[in-house]
Protein backbone atom coordinates (compact mmCIF):
# COMPACT_ATOMS: atom_id res chain seq x y z
CA UNK A 1 0.00 0.00 0.00
CA UNK A 2 1.05 3.27 -0.59
CA UNK A 3 1.66 6.02 1.89
CA UNK A 4 -1.11 6.92 3.76
CA UNK A 5 -1.98 10.59 4.64
CA UNK A 6 -3.96 11.63 7.86
CA UNK A 7 -5.44 14.61 7.17
CA UNK A 8 -8.33 16.96 8.18
CA UNK A 9 -11.68 16.22 5.93
CA UNK A 10 -12.13 18.80 3.69
CA UNK A 11 -15.84 19.33 2.37
CA UNK A 12 -14.45 18.32 -1.31
CA UNK A 13 -14.10 14.98 0.18
CA UNK A 14 -17.44 13.92 -0.15
CA UNK A 15 -17.52 11.51 -2.96
CA UNK A 16 -14.61 9.80 -1.66
CA UNK A 17 -16.17 9.63 1.57
CA UNK A 18 -19.76 7.98 0.29
CA UNK A 19 -18.26 5.74 -2.05
CA UNK A 20 -16.07 4.31 1.76
CA UNK A 21 -18.77 4.40 3.75
CA UNK A 22 -21.17 3.21 1.16
CA UNK A 23 -18.79 0.69 0.72
CA UNK A 24 -18.96 -0.37 4.13
CA UNK A 25 -22.42 -0.26 4.84
CA UNK A 26 -22.95 -2.70 1.56
CA UNK A 27 -20.91 -5.31 3.76
CA UNK A 28 -24.33 -6.04 5.70
CA UNK A 29 -27.06 -7.16 4.54
CA UNK A 30 -29.96 -4.42 4.20
CA UNK A 31 -27.77 -1.63 5.87
CA UNK A 32 -27.22 1.62 3.08
CA UNK A 33 -25.81 5.00 3.06
CA UNK A 34 -28.41 7.84 2.41
CA UNK A 35 -26.71 10.28 1.11
CA UNK A 36 -29.56 12.72 0.66
CA UNK A 37 -31.26 12.21 3.99
CA UNK A 38 -30.08 10.87 6.70
CA UNK A 39 -25.99 11.21 5.69
CA UNK A 40 -26.25 14.10 3.96
CA UNK A 41 -24.03 15.50 6.34
CA UNK A 42 -21.03 13.87 4.20
CA UNK A 43 -22.30 16.19 1.47
CA UNK A 44 -19.64 18.94 3.24
CA UNK A 45 -18.70 16.84 6.19
CA UNK A 46 -16.13 19.47 7.11
CA UNK A 47 -18.55 22.21 7.30
CA UNK A 48 -20.88 19.87 9.42
CA UNK A 49 -18.66 18.98 11.60
CA UNK A 50 -17.26 23.16 12.10
CA UNK A 51 -21.28 23.96 12.58
CA UNK A 52 -21.10 20.65 15.82
CA UNK A 53 -17.60 22.46 17.11
CA UNK A 54 -15.89 18.88 15.64
CA UNK A 55 -13.01 18.17 13.45
CA UNK A 56 -12.86 15.51 11.44
CA UNK A 57 -9.74 13.00 9.77
CA UNK A 58 -9.31 10.94 7.11
CA UNK A 59 -6.52 9.01 5.74
CA UNK A 60 -6.00 8.80 1.95
CA UNK A 61 -3.63 6.58 0.13
CA UNK A 62 -3.84 5.19 -3.53
CA UNK A 63 -5.70 8.15 -4.70
CA UNK A 64 -8.67 7.29 -2.22
CA UNK A 65 -9.64 7.83 1.11
CA UNK A 66 -9.57 4.96 3.07
CA UNK A 67 -10.69 5.34 6.60
CA UNK A 68 -12.48 8.57 8.59
CA UNK A 69 -13.05 9.57 11.69
CA UNK A 70 -14.60 12.53 13.79
CA UNK A 71 -15.73 13.64 17.12
CA UNK A 72 -17.59 16.43 18.55
CA UNK A 73 -18.29 18.32 22.44
CA UNK A 74 -21.97 17.14 23.34
CA UNK A 75 -21.96 18.91 26.73
CA UNK A 76 -19.89 20.05 29.21
CA UNK A 77 -16.86 17.70 29.31
CA UNK A 78 -19.25 14.83 27.12
CA UNK A 79 -17.62 14.19 24.21
CA UNK A 80 -19.24 12.41 20.67
CA UNK A 81 -16.88 9.61 18.62
CA UNK A 82 -18.43 9.90 15.26
CA UNK A 83 -17.97 8.40 12.16
CA UNK A 84 -14.93 6.03 13.04
CA UNK A 85 -14.96 3.67 9.31
CA UNK A 86 -12.04 1.99 7.60
CA UNK A 87 -11.68 0.31 4.47
CA UNK A 88 -11.03 -3.46 4.53
CA UNK A 89 -7.53 -3.18 3.71
CA UNK A 90 -6.20 -1.48 6.51
CA UNK A 91 -8.78 -3.50 9.33
CA UNK A 92 -6.71 -5.31 11.48
CA UNK A 93 -3.57 -3.21 10.89
CA UNK A 94 -3.80 -0.84 14.09
CA UNK A 95 -4.81 1.85 12.34
CA UNK A 96 -8.32 1.58 14.19
CA UNK A 97 -6.92 2.23 17.25
CA UNK A 98 -4.55 4.92 15.87
CA UNK A 99 -7.40 7.09 14.66
CA UNK A 100 -9.59 6.33 18.17
CA UNK A 101 -6.46 7.67 20.29
CA UNK A 102 -5.92 10.31 17.86
CA UNK A 103 -9.24 12.07 18.64
CA UNK A 104 -9.37 11.01 21.91
CA UNK A 105 -6.60 12.61 22.63
CA UNK A 106 -8.36 16.04 20.74
CA UNK A 107 -10.98 15.44 22.70
CA UNK A 108 -9.13 15.00 26.20
CA UNK A 109 -6.96 18.24 25.34
CA UNK A 110 -10.14 20.22 24.47
CA UNK A 111 -10.94 18.54 28.71
CA UNK A 112 -13.18 16.15 27.95
CA UNK A 113 -14.04 13.26 30.65
CA UNK A 114 -16.38 11.25 28.54
CA UNK A 115 -16.80 9.84 25.19
CA UNK A 116 -19.85 8.14 24.09
CA UNK A 117 -20.57 6.62 20.68
CA UNK A 118 -23.69 5.64 18.86
CA UNK A 119 -23.49 2.54 16.70
CA UNK A 120 -25.36 -0.12 14.85
CA UNK A 121 -26.62 -3.15 16.20
CA UNK A 122 -25.18 -5.08 13.24
CA UNK A 123 -21.58 -3.51 13.40
CA UNK A 124 -20.43 -6.22 16.16
CA UNK A 125 -16.62 -6.54 14.88
CA UNK A 126 -16.59 -2.59 15.45
CA UNK A 127 -18.54 -3.45 19.07
CA UNK A 128 -15.57 -5.31 19.91
CA UNK A 129 -13.13 -3.17 19.04
CA UNK A 130 -14.84 -0.33 21.52
CA UNK A 131 -15.70 -2.63 24.28
CA UNK A 132 -11.40 -4.05 23.77
CA UNK A 133 -10.76 -0.02 24.23
CA UNK A 134 -12.70 0.78 26.92
CA UNK A 135 -16.27 1.82 25.75
CA UNK A 136 -19.04 -0.08 27.89
CA UNK A 137 -22.28 -0.74 25.47
CA UNK A 138 -25.02 0.80 27.61
CA UNK A 139 -28.42 -0.27 28.01
CA UNK A 140 -30.35 2.28 25.79
CA UNK A 141 -30.69 2.04 22.40
CA UNK A 142 -32.18 4.63 19.38
CA UNK A 143 -33.94 3.79 16.39
CA UNK A 144 -32.98 5.85 13.74
CA UNK A 145 -36.54 5.17 11.30
CA UNK A 146 -34.38 4.97 8.07
CA UNK A 147 -34.20 2.89 5.02
CA UNK A 148 -31.75 0.45 6.72
CA UNK A 149 -34.22 0.07 9.73
CA UNK A 150 -31.34 0.85 12.23
CA UNK A 151 -31.38 0.35 15.57
CA UNK A 152 -27.98 1.93 17.42
CA UNK A 153 -26.36 0.90 20.20
CA UNK A 154 -24.73 3.33 22.77
CA UNK A 155 -21.11 3.17 23.88
CA UNK A 156 -19.41 5.29 26.75
CA UNK A 157 -15.87 5.74 27.63
CA UNK A 158 -14.74 7.25 30.95
CA UNK A 159 -11.59 9.57 29.46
Amino acid sequence: MADLNLRPVRDDDAEGLIALIGGIFSEYEGVYLEPDDLDSDLQAYKTYMDSQGGEGFVIDGDGKLLACVSYCPIEGDRFQLKRIYLSKDLRGTGMGLKLLHHVEDLARARGAKTMELWSDTRFTRAHSFYEREGYQRQPETRDLHDSSNTTEYQFIKQL
